[in-house]
């Protein structure tokens, strides 16, 4: 069973000071042990860029693009990456009319959508309400499954 791996799992795994660390990593595991293949999307990698190159008073981590390159690198070898199929746009277009989805869930959207397109049903999220909108999506959150 495919997984897709939530950027707010992902980002709180890799911040040990994170109060959520070692339950995000627990959960990951499980999913592993059960057999899960643990996917990310390519907007996921991008969003945590972002988190990790911006400053720390502006809530990232602060890390040199140099630094967070080897992290990535590092995300590409342990995730399966999702391929950035064109249909995902038009599944992006079709949920976002049909569920009426606006500012910043848009890009929830696009996961679930990238998730469509690769036959993914199940997500690991800290983000339960972000996704329960979306019909034939089965959500698991870290402690709660």
């Amino acid at each position: 069973m495919d997984v897709l791996v939530d950027t707010n799992i992902i980002l709180r795994a890799a911040d040990r000071a994170n109060a959520s660390y070692a339950e995000a990593k627990s959960a990951m595991r499980a999913v592993f042990r059960q057999g899960g293949r643990l996917c990310l999307a390519k907007q996921s990698l991008v969003e945590a860029w972002v988190v990790a190159t911006r400053p720390r008073d502006l809530n990232g981590f602060g890390l040199s693009p140099k630094f967070a390159i080897g992290e990535l690198a590092l995300a590409q070898r342990i995730f399966h990456i999702l391929p950035e199929a064109d249909s995902i746009f038009q599944h992006w277009q079709t949920l976002v009319d049909r569920y009426q989805v606006s500012g910043k869930a848009a890009y929830d959207a696009r996961l679930v959508a990238a998730m469509r397109v690769n036959q993914i049903t199940t997500v690991l999220t800290y983000n339960v309400a972000d996704f329960r909108r979306y019909e034939g999506i089965h959500i698991l959150r870290p402690g709660r499954f």
